[in-house]
């Protein structure tokens, strides 16, 4: 372990390595997937029916709900969020 972290935090660390901007992107990802999963689950949505909603393929909607990928857009998550009668807030911070 390098002696200059010691006693730093996880963030200045990552920042320091110039990780933190992708690890947040990471997050924020699997976040996603995460709530997208578990709205479908709540109004018993198939894969299927979500890509039907989202006029995708269920092979995206596989992609969207893999926290690994990062091949979700904008403009798939908007899909996605309307497809669930929810509404995709962005905001810069």
């Amino acid at each position: 372990m390098n002696p200059q972290h010691l006693g730093s935090s996880l963030d200045d660390y990552l920042s320091d390595e110039g990780l933190l901007s992708q690890s947040e992107s990471v997050a924020i990802k699997r976040v996603l997937a995460f709530q997208i999963a578990a709205l479908m689950a709540q109004q018993r949505l198939s894969k299927a029916e979500m890509a039907r909603r989202m006029k995708t393929s269920r092979a995206a909607v596989d992609r969207l709900l893999d926290p690994n990928s990062d091949s979700a857009t904008l403009i798939t998550l908007e899909k996605a969020a309307c497809a669930l009668g929810m509404r995709l807030q962005v905001s810069l911070g």
